[in-house]
């Protein structure tokens, strides 16, 4: 809604694209909430970002999904996107192909591992291979002195009351789960 998922989502896209050999594409999920509610939420105009449609993911070899969290789960806008999965789900056309998770919460206590932990859901259900960054990420996922969301689920930021941006050290995670999530994707194609 203000723009943290999508800038993670970029620097996703960069690490990704710096794996010889890899295509990556960014992609949005249609919003649900009228243009009215969005103006009174003082949300910024979507950018020209493409939609995605729920067939066009039978297209690709893996996917990073990313999304802000809302009570400690995904958001009704990407809940709503992967409700609409259901033929693909039915013939299983998800099935065997690696995913990942990102995100933005609010607070500190807001979500940074429950929010992927009850998105893996989602991916169980399609029979996708779920790729955690772990601590590959290593020193900077034993940042104390700086203010740093993620886990070893995914990247993440902390958006507060949606004035503050990802840090650099966010973004650099970002980076790392593009790449290394990419290098996955590309050593499964390539033994299919």
């Amino acid at each position: 809604m203000y723009g943290h998922v999508e800038k993670l989502a970029e620097e996703i896209l960069k690490g990704a694209a710096s794996v010889e050999g890899v295509e990556a594409k960014l992609w949005q999920v249609p919003e649900t909430l009228h243009d009215d509610v969005l103006a009174k939420m003082s949300a910024p105009p979507k950018t020209d970002v493409p939609i995605i449609t729920p067939n066009e993911l039978a297209e690709a070899d893996g996917f990073l999904f990313g999304f802000p969290t809302r009570f400690g789960m995904m958001a009704a806008q990407f809940k709503a996107f992967m409700d609409a999965t259901g033929g693909l789900w039915r013939t299983q056309q998800l099935a065997g192909k690696p995913a990942g998770i990102f995100y933005s919460t609010g607070s500190q206590g807001g979500g940074q591992e429950t929010t992927p932990l009850t998105a893996i859901t989602q991916l169980t259900h399609h029979g996708m291979i779920f790729v955690p960054i772990g601590y590959t990420f290593g020193a900077g996922m034993f940042e104390m002195e700086k203010i740093k969301g993620g886990s070893p689920y995914g990247a993440g930021t902390f958006a507060g009351d949606g004035s503050r941006q990802p840090s650099e050290l966010e973004l650099e995670q970002a980076f790392h789960q593009g790449k290394y999530f990419a290098t996955i994707a590309k050593k499964l194609k390539a033994a299919a």
